[in-house]
């Protein structure tokens, strides 16, 4: 096995060009279980954790571009007030050694249907960038995946960060397990409330083929008393519960049943949309 470490962007898309098999890795929290494992023998692997570009993240234009090899971590600790749905999602990913290493960029190239960032991307509206030696391309996070592990990432292409809207409003994040962190989820979901437009974002995990939104949940957001922040009536919470488990596309497998997965989608959804509301509510800085 070949083991390639580039120092610049360009040197890395150089080599995956050359190397169209090589398999990127930055924290190596799902690469390194299949190696030892022994379920992936790849012919060669990138290191991308000398590249320092990928490790940056900055605002624009009310959007933050985060560097595919941003750490949850920093996150977390730098984040929350931007993105505080996938810093809540990120306090949830593995232990504080994980934490430390794993990445979203890596996170959306296992493209798992399980990945703990995948339903804060949908809810949020989030852009893929990704690149090769040729150009770059802007993917939406709900044309990126294609199906379980697949996505529509080419073989020459690396994804170099991940772009999305700074809040407009509270959201929120929870997942099924035997404990809370350093597990796979056997459902997640993730709320986003844009106090602005007054929308509602959605993203269910670990749920279907690949990770999905509720769009028929998300269209109750018209239903929604914004305007005078009273609480949201429990008709349409049960409502927005049942649309989100009605979206999901469940199967049975070692850590659920699809229908016990649906029912737990339909309380989370309900649980995650009164905190976030309950927080609109409150006044705060939306």
């Amino acid at each position: 096995m070949d083991f390639l470490r580039p120092r610049t962007l360009a040197e890395a898309l150089a080599m995956k060009a050359e190397h169209p098999d090589a398999v990127p890795i930055a924290g190596g929290t799902d690469v390194m279980v299949e190696l030892n494992f022994d379920t992936r023998r790849p012919a060669a692997l990138l290191d991308l954790t000398g590249v320092g570009e990928l490790a940056e993240w900055g605002t624009d234009n009310g959007s933050v571009r985060l560097g595919a090899g941003v750490p949850y971590a920093r996150i977390i600790t730098e984040l929350g007030a931007e993105l505080p749905g996938l810093a809540i999602a990120a306090r949830t990913v593995g232990s504080p050694q994980i934490r430390n290493r794993g990445t979203v960029g890596g996170n959306l190239g296992s493209a798992s249907p399980a990945g703990d960032a995948h339903p804060p991307l949908l809810a949020t509206g989030a852009v893929v960038q990704v690149a090769s030696a040729t150009g770059t391309r802007s993917i939406p996070v709900t044309d990126f995946f294609v199906g379980p592990k697949r996505s529509t990432l080419a073989p020459d292409e690396l994804i170099t960060a991940v772009v999305l809207p700074k809040a407009r409003g509270p959201q929120q994040f929870a997942k099924v397990g035997t404990r809370n962190a350093m597990v796979i989820a056997v459902c997640s979901f993730a709320v986003s409330l844009d106090a602005d437009n007054r929308r509602v974002g959605t993203g269910i995990g670990s749920a279907g083929p690949t990770p999905l939104r509720a769009t028929e949940a998300e269209a109750l957001a018209a239903e929604l008393p914004w305007a005078d922040r009273k609480p949201v009536p429990d008709a349409l919470a049960a409502r927005f519960g049942e649309l989100v488990g009605a979206a999901a596309r469940p199967i049975d497998d070692v850590r659920g049943t699809a229908s016990y997965r649906r029912h737990a989608l339909g309380v989370l959804a309900r649980r995650t949309l009164s905190w976030a509301w309950h927080d609109y509510c409150s006044g705060g800085r939306f």
